[in-house]
């Protein structure tokens, strides 16, 4: 007999955990996922759409945890009262297993406790390093060398359960979380691959995670790429590249108008301007002087969504120079 999940799942790392579950041999006999934000960059794959193909019942929840107006209508054909609250249906399907696979929201522990051979989530960091949201961001941001996919067992705390398995990937110095997300995919596949078979067949004891060795990271905003010019150049071409496309982008305001950076390069070169920030056109390229010395290029400068060159640089600024 199959083994039965129900999955909680959405973007690029929901659509390869469904996949590697089937591979596995795994019955799903439901897929929670999300509603796709209209005001959000859509850039990763789709588990609906998936599931579709699949032809595996899917639902998205405002809150898998509790019933909108306390119920919920006609969720599934053949599942009961169409009064039936979500958990409860969760519930009537007897799955073995539950997975999480970058699903956003939290599962209440009435709902951990449905599956008899438990709740596992794939987290995008090397636990119990980075627990929390936008895990890849913030490793970037940290200018870490490393980062990985990790799957452990659910708990009511956010990333705390067991370890079961993880994969580690390089971060290298111009990598950006983009970059990074595309290895983690590929990352998730080679990790599920090797350890859903053994963890399926009662084969690996789960390792309790250290927390004093993590920290948990909040949620980013767009807010949270204003760009200090205070910092050194490393730290500012750690923030541009953790928040740069798809990402909303880190920016400064100057001469009343808002200054993005798409991408930068950091090589170590000295600045050509001692000991202040500035920004600049030389060969081609925009590039930043920081206050520790050090300089990086700015692979794309955008002012009020328009592209800069040299010349729009200058009718914006009057100047060859911008000191933000």
């Amino acid at each position: 007999m199959k083994p039965t999940a129900v999955v909680f799942a959405y973007h690029n790392m929901g659509v390869t955990g469904i996949e590697c579950l089937l591979q596995a041999g795994v019955e799903i006999k439901l897929i929670v996922t999300h509603q796709d934000d209209p005001d959000e960059n859509i850039w990763f794959g789709s588990v609906a759409k998936l599931a579709e193909r699949h032809q595996i019942p899917v639902i998205t929840p405002e809150n898998p945890n509790i019933a909108k107006d306390g119920v919920y209508a006609g969720i599934l054909p053949g599942a009961g009262s169409a009064q039936a609250e979500l958990v409860k249906l969760i519930a009537e399907l007897n799955p073995q297993w539950f997975f999480s696979f970058y699903y956003r929201n939290m599962l209440s522990s009435e709902l951990l406790a449905i599956p008899p051979q438990g709740a596992y989530n794939l987290h995008g960091s090397l636990l119990p390093k980075y627990r929390g949201r936008a895990p890849v961001n913030w490793a970037v941001l940290h200018g870490e060398s490393a980062t990985g996919v990790s799957l452990h067992q659910m708990v009511e705390k956010p990333d705390a359960g067991s370890l079961i398995d993880q994969e580690a990937v390089a971060i290298l110095p111009n990598d950006t979380a983009y970059d990074v997300f595309l290895k983690l995919t590929p990352a998730a596949q080679t990790l599920l691959t090797r350890c859903l078979p053994l963890l399926l067949a009662g084969k690996i004891e789960p390792k309790p995670l250290d927390l004093t060795q993590g920290s948990y990271f909040g949620g980013r905003k767009p807010e949270n790429g204003r760009i200090d010019w205070q910092q050194s150049a490393w730290t500012i071409h750690n923030l541009v590249r953790a928040v740069a496309p798809p990402y909303p982008g880190a920016f400064f305001d100057s001469h009343g108008k808002r200054f993005f950076l798409f991408g930068s390069h950091y090589s170590g070169e000295p600045a050509l301007n001692s000991g202040r920030a500035c920004i600049y056109w030389e060969d081609g390229h925009f590039y930043a002087d920081c206050t520790d010395n050090q300089r990086f290029r700015i692979e794309q400068l955008n002012c009020d969504g328009v592209s800069l060159d040299q010349a729009g640089f200058k009718a914006i600024t009057h100047d060859e120079q911008l000191f933000p």
